[in-house]
């Protein structure tokens, strides 16, 4: 199991304090809104924040880097920072991701090496990401699976130019809550997935209110160099922020993530801090403006060394 250490920091500075915000003040968002929203926090969570660096949690390609897909976002540039199932030996580590590319059907073919994953995730806790695959393949993993990491999109446009699949937001809910029959699942959501685009994010958020989701994770697009989208600009922060507010008014119960996956630099320090504002529960890899605004919110932060979907 991954360790926690808990941080308490604190500061006199008041929670109505979005109009004197600079960051807010760019935005076309009423403070109102703001103070709204995190009295939603206030009223459906604890005064605390999870902050992860998830060092411990070894992630694992049941793929190499190879992908049938050649997504439009990644192009299979991603798989290359994971360690190949049969070299893998998870030396230290408390935990696995385990992934991989597609198959032409948008399934991370597993089953292949289950013996191998089985052998890797003794003493470990997994979180597969596996795509769409089917109930026989979800039942024969189950046992082993300790959370499932499902990515979800809600507008077939974008799904057939990001991945050339066929699929709509119907496919997606089908397969979550198949998957939720056999094991716990942790949905995600990629903000601008279609070249920094908000198309369906929203779509999504609607499905799971009526799901009694516990977890949702956060992902925004990298514009990443030798794909498709290494032109496209991440999405605006006026409309990261946005998403941000109407996910944790729909979803007052749900703890709220934002994960690995997402810009670095000034707006990675930027959506950081409005993910706080925001009454988001819970971030990846935070950067030091994250603390500090954790702290002039007197929230006790919750340090973890593995991946958000395991917390």
């Amino acid at each position: 199991m991954g360790s926690k250490m808990t941080k308490t920091r604190r500061s006199s500075t008041s929670d109505s304090t979005y109009t004197n915000c600079d960051l807010i003040k760019t935005l076309s968002i009423a403070p109102r809104r703001w103070e709204q929203t995190w009295q939603v926090r206030t009223d459906h969570h604890p005064s605390v924040i999870h902050f992860d660096r998830p060092f411990n949690t070894l992630p694992v390609s049941v793929t190499g880097d190879a992908c049938a897909l050649n997504c439009a976002h990644c192009g299979g540039r991603y798989l290359r920072h994971m360690h190949p199932v049969w070299e893998a030996q998870g030396d230290g580590a408390t935990s696995c991701l385990i992934s991989g590319g597609c198959d032409a059907k948008g399934r991370v073919p597993v089953m292949s090496h289950l013996k191998r994953i089985a052998a890797l995730g003794e003493g470990r806790r997994l979180n597969w990401h596996v795509g769409l695959i089917d109930e026989e393949e979800m039942r024969t993993i189950a046992p082993h699976v300790d959370v499932i990491s499902l990515d979800m999109v809600g507008d077939a446009t974008t799904v057939q130019e990001v991945y050339g699949l066929d699929l709509t937001l119907d496919d997606y809910v089908r397969t979550f809550d198949m998957m939720r029959r056999h094991a716990p699942v942790v949905p995600h959501i990629t903000i601008g997935l279609r070249c920094g685009q908000l198309n369906g994010e929203r779509a999504v958020l609607e499905a799971l209110q009526e799901r009694n989701v516990e977890r949702l994770i956060f992902i925004i697009l990298i514009p990443t160099e030798g794909t498709a989208y290494a032109h496209c600009s991440p999405p605006s922060l006026q409309e990261v922020s946005e998403l941000f507010l109407d996910a944790r008014t729909r979803l007052p119960d749900t703890d709220l993530y934002l994960g690995c996956m997402r810009p670095h630099g000034i707006y990675r320090q930027r959506v950081d801090e409005l993910a706080i504002h925001a009454g988001l529960n819970g971030i990846v890899n935070p950067t030091r403006a994250a603390e500090d605004i954790a702290a002039d919110k007197n929230l006790q932060i919750l340090w973890g060394d593995e991946c958000c979907a395991l917390d």
